[in-house]
């Protein structure tokens, strides 16, 4: 890849962004688009809609910009509790970081990179091969190379510094979040699991022998979990169906507007007061019932009169079988995964061992196209396998474009399949939380897209490059040695396009957006919805921050002209990631599940 080529792809990516965040400055400031940028601001408090015509509200602004600068870490701890503030602390670690290795690496080692072929014949500028600004172009046994081990230990002890104060920074505020923060039922509270079962007594008596026998003083009592049936989930939807029906009642009246989809007038619901008829089908439902006995399952949530006994209660061994009497400390009650409460126990270790072979089958699975993908940056291979395509790319802007943009987009494209799959994985490994499931799918896409898009991205060039790698295992430190600095052209692009872009695409969130286009446009909707659980995407973000971190810390010495993309990146996330969370998200107890930066335990 040439000089060319890369700033055919920045072009390309740097017009998305524009175009983006220009079209959200304006999206943002239509009355009808509060409920998909001002959420928070929604929920908390009434928001007046003026739909007079105003020439301002279609000429895009950097307001935003400005507004999201002037948030600060306490607004953020607010809105969304310890994960938020500490998630925004690495996207400021990553600043400080990568502004000294771009500040080393830049005036020091790029230019010894460049001209380390004395023998050299440079070409211009703009057809420069992007190699010749690696390590790889230093010649062997240059006397030289001490730049690169000067700016390698400087950027290392640089990072262990700043990582030395943020980690004591965000421990002082943790521990004040939480001897600050008031009293929660989840607190007093234990999930017990595993309870096994007796044909003499049932699963609640069970609970209250054992626990009223070993902790007599401080245990109070419990609640059961019960078995959710079809006919019990058809009664609770339609009790949810008749409440909101109810609620729009008054509101509801004959619109003379043609529906979108037929074209005739839409008329509004009416509400049948029958409660005869409804107690008579209730009466009914009730034989279909199974009994109360029927309907325990083996976990109980156990309530004690101190934090201090629940914290003993969750963390000792209740017996010599570790499959009966599981206990840990509760989630907060609007972090419950209650579908998940009903596995029995013993088949939880059988689902994680199921689904972790499941990740690393997908895993190699997803090896196809990013070997395709590796294929494109390879010119001279990719046109001896396809002759047909030689043609093509002799054009110029056709070379550019398929070198330069097109890999990292199509892989982009295929990565979005990885967060849902493994959301899929760590539901049905059988958690109990939420932010359990959320934290297991971030930790499983951490794997996946450092080994996916890092390490096999630099082993597998091509095809053949990858067998040659594998078939001599002795040669492979030499192989990474000279697979890095030239994969790292595509990892400058992979941040433009997977950077760059995705940030712009989080910041305009275009699925809200066409979701609340379909209800007010087609649907004929013109409240807004009643109901928010908006969450921070964690399993999506961390490990894209975290890639971009590795990445930067690779390819600094190696590779510099890729810092100053990375730095424009992590200025684009902060910006971004401020006023998503500022002006989105929403101020409730289970916004961040309040983890306590349990989250980022990894």
């Amino acid at each position: 890849m040439d000089v060319a080529a890369l700033l055919t792809s920045a072009g390309i990516n740097i017009a998305i962004c524009v175009v983006l965040l220009s079209l959200y400055s304006i999206l943002r400031k239509q009355p009808g688009n509060v409920s998909v940028y001002f959420t928070r601001r929604l929920v908390s408090e009434p928001v007046k809609r003026s739909d007079l015509f105003c020439f301002e509200r279609f000429v895009p602004s950097a307001s935003w910009i400005m507004r999201a600068w002037r948030v600060t870490d306490e607004e953020i701890l607010a809105v969304g509790g310890v994960d938020a503030v500490v998630f925004m602390r690495i996207v400021v670690f990553s600043i400080r970081v990568f502004t000294i290795a771009a500040m080393i690496c830049i005036f020091l080692v790029l230019p010894v990179n460049y001209y380390g072929q004395e023998e050299m014949q440079h070409k211009r500028f703009h057809a420069e091969s992007l190699e010749v600004f690696t390590i790889g172009n230093v010649k062997e046994g240059s006397k030289w190379l001490w730049t690169h081990c000067l700016a390698l230990y400087v950027i290392s002890c640089s990072a262990c510094v700043l990582l030395y104060f943020e980690y004591k920074s965000i421990t002082k505020m943790r521990l004040a979040h939480i001897t600050g923060s008031p009293p929660s039922p989840s607190h007093f509270t234990v999930l017990v699991r595993g309870i096994p079962w007796s044909p003499d007594h049932s699963y609640s008596d069970s609970v209250e022998k054992f626990f009223s026998t070993y902790y007599p003083a401080s245990y109070v009592s419990h609640q059961m979990v019960y078995r959710s049936g079809t006919v019990d989930k058809l009664m609770k939807d339609a009790e949810k169906m008749c409440r909101m029906l109810k609620t729009i009642e008054p509101q509801c009246k004959e619109i003379s507007m043609p529906c979108c989809l037929c074209g005739g007038p839409t008329h509004s619901f009416k509400v049948l007061n029958n409660e005869a008829g409804s107690a008579k089908r209730k009466t009914s439902i009730d034989g279909l019932q199974p009994t109360q006995r029927e309907k325990e399952r083996p976990a109980a949530f156990v309530f004690f009169r101190t934090r201090y006994a629940a914290v003993v209660a969750a963390q000792v061994l209740q017996s010599s079988n570790p499959m009966l009497w599981v206990t840990q400390l509760a989630p907060e009650p609007h972090d419950v995964y209650w579908s998940n409460l009903s596995i029995p126990y013993k088949q939880v270790w059988l689902r994680k061992i199921a689904t972790l072979l499941g990740a690393i089958v997908f895993m190699f699975v997803f090896l196809v196209p990013v070997t395709f993908v590796q294929g494109l940056t390879q010119l001279d291979q990719l046109s001896h396998t396809f002759p047909f395509l030689k043609g093509i790319l002799k054009q110029k802007f056709m070379n550019q474009l398929v070198t330069g943009y097109l890999p990292s987009v199509i892989l982009m494209i295929f990565l979005y399949a990885v967060p849902p799959t493994m959301m899929l994985f760590s539901t049905m490994e059988g958690n109990v939380s939420h932010s359990e499931r959320k934290k297991s799918a971030c930790v499983k896409v951490i794997y996946f897209t450092i080994w996916n898009v890092f390490f096999v991205n630099v082993l597998s060039g091509s095809v053949i490059r990858q067998l040659s790698v594998f078939t001599s295992v002795r040669d492979i430190p030499t192989q990474l040695a000279k697979a890095v600095p030239t994969q790292a052209t595509f990892f400058t692009t992979y941040v433009l396009s997977s950077g760059w872009a995705s940030l712009s695409c989080e910041v305009i969130q275009l699925f809200a957006l066409l979701c609340n286009m379909f209800r007010k446009l087609i649907l004929r909707n013109k409240e807004e919805p009643s109901n928010y659980a908006l969450t921070f995407p964690y399993h999506t973000e961390i490990p894209r921050l975290l890639l971009f971190g590795l990445i930067g810390f690779t390819c600094s010495v190696m590779a510099p002209l890729i810092l100053p993309f990375l730095l424009v990146y992590f200025f684009l996330a902060f910006l971004v990631y401020r006023n998503q969370v500022r002006f989105r998200l929403i101020t409730c107890p289970f916004a961040f599940f309040q983890s306590n930066n349990s989250q980022f335990h990894f």
